[in-house]
């Protein structure tokens, strides 16, 4: 069963965002669908990967169970499975779906290409299943064969450099602006997409004290809630802008929202920046006039942005390599799984044989004799099995080993040998 691997996947390249979100899976909303595929389809290794992009199942089976997980998906989240059945495709192909998980963790195909929070999560889903003992051998093996490609890519090649993302980039960014403060006051005014992006890049960084501000203030308590972040009232956004080191500014408002007039009377002793997301602009460009202001604009951020992004584009074809050396170390130690019964009733065998053979002579010697008996034999067969092992294993990664295991099951009759063992 461990050969057949098989995925569903809904993501952005295939559904707009209000059905992603509908399909979603929290931790324990992921922990529920893996027990009862278990206990309803009978599956017995399953990882659910679900992220604010894609929900991906990964599954073993001999069936094509598909639209049977679609189905508890939709109890799950109260939705008619029918009505979204059309924006999952379906990996049925065992080495289809092998490369797909290490193409998906590693982040080839996420809306940023490269990005760095796809592994982690891919590491969330694998604990959640190891939680529910619903990550077996073949599971066990393929995600930490997927980190340690993870590592050779964040070593080898330029995938991981830069910040690829409008978002990212802009904490990157600030990182470098402010790397002579000593826990810099950040306050961002505008809490659109963009703005709201920028601060959960900003949560994952310790380095900075952020305040949040917009004009529904709701908003801006229940995102700091979250994030741990401080609010500030909008109405005081004026006021109190000046105490901050840093102040970006995403506000959507067809004049400026933040002008030279507003700040040309603040005592600056060394450095203000100022960071402008929104178009049309709204920080007034005129404010650098200042002595002490410093402006970036979205035009500049992206530049930085589509730079990193086109590095790590050309990186592909090298992380491409990687994922095929892994998926053949991966896939020799596939074949060899195959092989692991025919070697355990073989030795089962050839044990049963030597107990035998010692009940027969062993009477009448002493306990010093037996154990010295008992040690060479031991030796005996263990030389006897080593050479039919290594041909096995060598024929697996051929793909020539069932001949052999059908002389191996011949010669020893391990067929005969398995069902007395089931019986004892």
């Amino acid at each position: 069963m461990h050969q057949q691997f098989k995925a569903i996947s809904i993501s952005h390249h295939t559904a707009p965002i209000d059905v992603r979100e509908r399909v979603a899976l929290e931790e324990q909303g992921c922990k529920n669908l893996l027990l009862q595929a278990r206990e309803v389809l009978d599956i017995a290794e399953m990882l659910v990967l679900s992220t604010c992009n894609r929900t991906e199942i990964y599954y073993t089976s001999a069936e094509d169970r598909s639209e049977d997980i679609i189905k508890l998906i939709g109890i799950q989240k109260g939705l008619d499975a029918n009505m979204y059945k059309q924006y999952f495709q379906s990996f049925t192909d065992h080495q289809v779906a092998v490369r797909r998980l290490f193409e998906v963790s590693l982040g080839i195909h996420s809306q940023v290409v490269g990005d760095l929070q796809i592994t982690s999560q891919a590491k969330h889903a694998y604990q959640w299943a190891a939680d529910v003992n619903m990550a077996g051998p073949f599971v066990h093996r393929l995600m930490h064969a997927i980190f340690f490609a993870n590592k050779r890519v964040v070593q080898e090649t330029a995938f991981r450099d830069g910040a690829a993302s409008v978002s990212y980039a802009t904490v990157e960014l600030l990182e470098d602006l402010t790397t002579a403060l000593i826990q810099p006051k950040v306050l961002v005014v505008g809490l659109g997409e963009i703005g709201t992006d920028v601060c959960k890049n900003l949560a994952e960084n310790k380095h900075f004290e952020v305040t949040l501000c917009n004009r529904t203030h709701i908003k801006a308590e229940e995102l700091a809630t979250e994030l741990n972040f401080k609010v500030l009232p909008f109405s005081q956004v004026e006021e109190k802008m000046r105490q901050y080191d840093v102040i970006i500014s995403s506000v959507a408002k067809q004049d400026p929202f933040i002008t030279q007039a507003m700040i040309k009377s603040w005592d600056i002793l060394s450095y203000k920046f100022f960071v402008d997301l929104a178009v049309p602009r709204s920080i007034e460009s005129t404010i650098e006039e200042i002595p002490g202001v410093v402006l970036y604009n979205i035009d500049e951020i992206q530049s930085r942005a589509n730079e990193a992004l086109q590095k790590r584009i050309i990186a592909i074809a090298h992380v491409q390599e990687i994922i095929t050396e892994a998926l053949k170390d991966f896939s020799d130690w596939s074949r060899e799984m195959a092989v692991s019964p025919t070697i355990n009733k073989l030795k089962n065998a050839l044990e049963q044989i030597r107990q035998e053979e010692l009940a027969r002579h062993l009477k009448g010697l002493t306990p010093a004799e037996t154990e010295r008996i008992e040690q060479i034999t031991k030796g005996i067969m263990q030389k006897i099995i080593k050479l039919p092992v290594l041909q096995l294993k060598a024929a697996c990664k051929r793909g020539e080993a069932e001949t052999l295991i059908d002389v191996l099951n011949d010669l020893f009759n391990l067929e005969a040998q398995s069902e007395r063992e089931l019986y004892k």
